[in-house]
């Protein structure tokens, strides 16, 4: 039942690299988590953002392939905030402790929805650079939810986690698969009453992203064709927002493919962040990039902005 916890990899992760604790608010209580690894000298990494149930460690797989790639990776866990410009602005603050001016956004699920309304937040001044969208929506309507979102935070701890549990894959899955759901029951179980009836008020609350205020974003949807928690209506939803992004379809995957197929996943983020070789907004070492791959890049580039 705990195949994922006791993996030589898992235990490899969280061996090497530290779990950092940041406050960026005036707020002492509002905590972010992160793992922050790959080269410091990287300006512009790629930061995970998790799905409701997620903790930071949820990416692990991501931060082990990536920066051996020779990629920066940070991945979040998210303080307690209650509504989306709260958490954009701590977002925004945390970014500037870490002295990060722009960034690549990779986000699950809610994780996803968070991504955008930050792109969209900041778009005055940019400060996300591209975005990888997995499993991720655009409204919150679809979960319709929207009516309930402001009692969530009376609800005790086992009644939203029941909440959050009735969106996991039900019936026959493969063994990767039913790894990642343990996994992500047991992240689940780690979480506050706060922290999770904080990210459902996040999550369900009456909110949509604006593509106007980010259509220059370069986007990258990563999305599965067996049952997820996502309906076909709000995929195709994102397909119309993002038209001239790309698409990495996984045949299986669920809920959670950073996990279930994390080899995939990780090629998709890899060739997404493959176009920012040789700029200013690369997220890796250029020292693990051949001269050939810039050559090409630097040939490209008179059309970046």
């Amino acid at each position: 039942m705990e195949e994922i916890r006791v993996s030589p990899d898992y235990n490899w992760f969280r061996s090497t690299v530290p779990l950092k604790r940041i406050v960026v608010d005036d707020d002492d209580s509002k905590v972010w988590a992160l793992y922050d690894a790959g080269p410091r000298s990287i300006r512009c990494p790629i930061v995970l953002l998790p799905p409701v149930s997620g903790t930071a460690d949820v990416f692990f797989q991501q931060v082990l392939a990536l920066t051996a790639w020779g990629y920066r990776v940070i991945s979040l866990q998210y303080p307690v905030y209650w509504d989306i410009v709260e958490f954009c602005d701590g977002f925004r603050k945390l970014l500037d402790h870490l002295q990060l001016d722009k960034v690549h956004l990779f986000g699950a699920s809610l994780g996803g929805f968070l991504a955008q309304k930050f792109a969209e937040y900041t778009h005055k001044s940019p400060r996300v650079q591209s975005l990888v969208l997995c499993n991720a929506f655009s409204d919150t309507s679809i979960f319709n939810q929207t009516w309930t979102a402001n009692s969530f935070w009376l609800m005790p701890g086992f009644m939203l986690k029941k909440i959050v549990l009735g969106n996991f894959s039900r019936g026959p899955v493969d063994q990767k698969m039913a790894d990642a759901i343990d996994f992500m029951v047991d992240r689940l179980e780690s979480l506050s009453q706060a922290e999770l009836a904080s990210r459902l008020t996040l999550n369900c609350q009456n909110s949509y992203v604006e593509p106007h205020k980010i259509k220059d974003t370069r986007v990258t949807i990563i999305d599965v064709f067996d049952q997820s928690a996502l309906s076909h209506e709000a995929k195709e939803e994102m397909y119309k927002l993002y038209p001239d992004a790309r698409r990495a379809h996984l045949k299986t995957g669920g809920n959670f493919p950073y996990l279930s197929r994390s080899a995939e996943v990780n090629l998709y983020i890899q060739i997404h962040l493959r176009q920012f070789h040789g700029t200013r907004y690369a997220a890796i070492d250029p020292a693990m990039v051949s001269a050939e791959e810039l050559e090409k890049m630097h040939k490209c580039s008179n059309w970046w902005p």
